[in-house]
């Protein structure tokens, strides 16, 4: 969870649970393609809010540029990362769940109506659009401050 600023810019990439790892491990992956550099956080759910609190300090640092957050089940965690940083975050619905949670749309139903200043949310699995939409975030902050931190 330690944040490396050297080189391009730094997006945290965090999932609620270990069966949103997959999609988490999309974005990641894309990202360290295009040399931006990932801390990774995985299986910090509401369910057990102790887990998200213990990383605050990487995800609030000022070197973290974005937070792609990926949750399937009731998808609250993207409002609650957004309510405790400065930076964008991507909310990723994920379609792992059981019960009502619809293949995901339950998820992304509560991320779009997120009360979290700052939420993005992609499509339902979408990784690599997560990525994108940080790569993005990254690249121009890269280019206002002269192409280096």
């Amino acid at each position: 969870g330690d944040v490396d600023s050297e080189g391009g810019g730094t997006v945290a990439v965090v999932t609620a649970g270990t069966t949103d790892i997959p999609v988490a491990e999309e974005a990641a992956l894309t990202l360290e393609h295009t040399s931006t550099n990932v801390v990774r956080i995985y299986d910090c759910g509401v369910a057990g809010l102790h887990r998200i609190i213990s990383h605050l300090p990487t995800l609030q640092s000022e070197d973290v540029d974005c937070v792609i957050v990926c949750a399937g089940m009731d998808g609250a965690l993207p409002s609650v990362v957004a309510g405790l940083v400065k930076c964008p975050v991507i909310a990723v619905p994920t379609s792992v769940g059981y019960g009502a949670s619809f293949g995901g749309v339950a998820a992304m139903l509560t991320m779009l109506n997120s009360c979290a200043p700052g939420v993005t949310v992609t499509n339902i699995d979408n990784g690599f659009g997560a990525a994108a939409s940080a790569y993005k975030v990254v690249k121009r902050i890269e280019e206002k401050s002269g192409g280096g931190r």
